[in-house]
């Protein structure tokens, strides 16, 4: 019996390759059928780099703004109450929870 199958197990074998790698083309991490998901994450994170650019960009202009050469004196009082927790007499102020 083993003499009548022995002509066909190369011939297994390769299909057996040819549908292991054809199912991890179409179904694995980054297979055929998880662009979908790929493009989601990708539009994700490409939300998250934008908010961050914006972010980073006022804190640029906030240092900036806090530099010996061009020190912006309501910024500078802004940010000693606020570390500080000092407020003018004028000031309203309102508690909130952090």
């Amino acid at each position: 019996m083993l003499a009548r199958i022995r002509p066909y197990l190369p011939t297994a074998a390769l299909a057996f390759l040819i549908f292991y790698f054809s199912f991890h083309a179409l179904t694995g991490e980054r297979g055929l059928l998880s662009s979908n998901q790929r493009d989601a994450t990708l539009a994700a994170k490409m939300q998250e780099l934008d908010k961050l650019r914006v972010q980073r960009q006022d804190l640029e202009a906030r240092a900036r703004l806090l530099r010996d050469s061009s020190l912006s004196a309501d910024l500078l009082e802004e940010r000693a109450r606020s570390l500080l927790g000092f407020a003018d007499p004028r000031d309203y102020v309102i508690r909130t929870k952090p």
